[in-house]
């Protein structure tokens, strides 16, 4: 592993990219500990300690404590997860959006430029609801209540768009996808106080049978659900596929096996950002109104599933289920075209064998793909699950639940197949290599 670590470094390309990456996510973390103007942080921060029972944890995860101490990146990137979720919906209602997708490179371009003044607006609207529920709950300073709100205001949207810019800087130069690599830190950056947490409740001050017993529960529970979450990863079927010979003069070209590889996981960490993203942005906003004890927000809030006192709250957990089930569908459905991939192998004579080309393959394709796909969303449901079972059943309220651990681990098995390509490009052995 050191071995292959040091090979990384010897590439100019990837070390470059290592370090252009370290260096903006420092960026992040440091912008994350300057505080916001015009607002009493202190004040804020015992509030929201009081609230960290009721909502918020996976909230402040993604924003890395910057939620918390109401820093300049207090919205974090979640305007742009937000917009980004409202364009691939829009995509299904609006034909002009979805020809943008099917327009390769340049209908990239010109969705991310639509998301990006999206994401600037879902920012505005947040930051304007938070400045609001400020001046409400007498959070603000300054002599004028509506200079403060306006500072609050531009200050939020500007931190959100420096993000924004910021991650997109990674994934143009440095290694992996800039927006989930700031996701990755800023969970990652609270787990260790989350880790504190579990040990001062459950074996601190406790007699050693029960301690030594909490402690093995808490690193049982850990370590299956990251196993399950590799093991969903990296899950794939292939389907063979055989390419018909061709004879040009005297000689015979073509013929080889292949396969289509499908991964058992294909929306990857997608569904649960998602469908977490949507289910936390109303809980927010009415935490800020006075509103966190209405039953429509306790009822979203993680925090309350699986608590058998009060059982009727899990109905939040159903809805959470459905909206994975729909994003893992839906998000594949916009990725992978069962139609284009056959007619891309009929027009270079490939075929799965007892498959007949053209449309045959492409509904055999779309049968496997659903197939596929509700296994691997029963799988991320259940890697979910089981953090949200045991924080209700024992009260452990901690950031990195299952949703967490399944953008931690996703994130950074693809930073390292995406080194791993690059390495084998070059003859060297990976960091997957054997």
């Amino acid at each position: 592993m050191l071995q292959t670590i040091r090979n990384a470094f010897k590439i100019k390309e990837i070390r470059k990219g290592l370090i252009f990456t370290f260096l903006m996510l420092l960026v992040v973390r440091f912008g994350s500990l300057l505080p916001l103007p015009a607002v009493n942080t202190k004040e804020f921060s015992e509030w929201f300690s009081a609230q960290m029972g009721d909502s918020f944890n996976f909230f402040n995860a993604l924003t890395g404590g910057s939620f918390e101490s109401m820093s300049l990146l207090a919205l974090s990137i979640t305007p742009y997860i937000n917009s980004s979720i409202i364009m691939q919906l829009l995509g299904i209602a609006i034909p002009a959006i979805e020809e943008m997708q099917k327009d390769g490179e340049e209908g990239r371009k010109k969705i991310l430029k639509i998301t990006r003044f999206l994401t600037i607006g879902l920012a505005l609207l947040e930051s304007t609801a938070m400045a609001i529920g400020f001046h409400r709950s007498d959070y603000l300073t300054g002599d004028s209540a509506f200079l403060s709100i306006v500072t609050v205001v531009i200050a939020l949207t500007t931190g959100s768009a420096f993000l924004m810019w910021i991650g997109e800087r990674i994934t143009e130069r440095g290694v992996g996808n800039g927006i989930s690599m700031i996701l990755l830190f800023n969970i990652v950056s609270r787990m260790p106080s989350d880790i504190s947490g579990l040990f001062t409740k459950f074996v601190s001050g406790k007699k050693i049978a029960p301690a030594l017993l909490a402690a093995l529960i808490i690193i049982a529970v850990i370590l299956i659900t990251v196993v399950l979450v590799v093991i969903l990863q990296d899950a794939e079927r292939r389907l063979p596929v055989q390419y018909s010979r061709k004879v040009v003069g005297r000689k015979q070209y073509g013929g080889q096996s292949s396969h289509i590889p499908m991964k058992v996981n294909t929306a990857g960490v997608i569904p649960v950002i998602f469908a977490s993203s949507l289910m936390q942005f109303p809980v927010l906003i009415a935490s800020f109104f006075g509103k966190s004890d209405a039953f429509w927000v306790r009822m979203l809030s993680s925090s309350h599933w699986c608590n058998f006192q009060e059982p009727v709250y899990s109905i939040g957990l159903l809805i959470y289920i459905v909206l994975v089930v729909f994003f893992a569908y839906f998000y594949t459905s916009v990725t992978f075209n069962p139609l284009e991939i056959a007619n891309n192998m009929k027009k270079n004579g490939g075929f799965i064998p007892g498959i007949r080309p053209g449309k045959p393959t492409s509904d055999y394709l779309s049968g496997i793909l659903n197939y596929i796909i509700f296994i691997g969303v029963i799988g991320l449901i259940i890697v979910c699950v089981i953090p949200i079972f045991f924080n209700g059943v024992f009260s452990a309220q901690v950031s990195f639940g299952g949703t967490s651990l399944i953008i931690v681990v996703g994130v950074v098995l693809e930073t390292m197949n995406q080194i791993e390509s690059q390495m084998q490009e070059r003859h060297y052995r990976g960091f997957l290599g054997e």
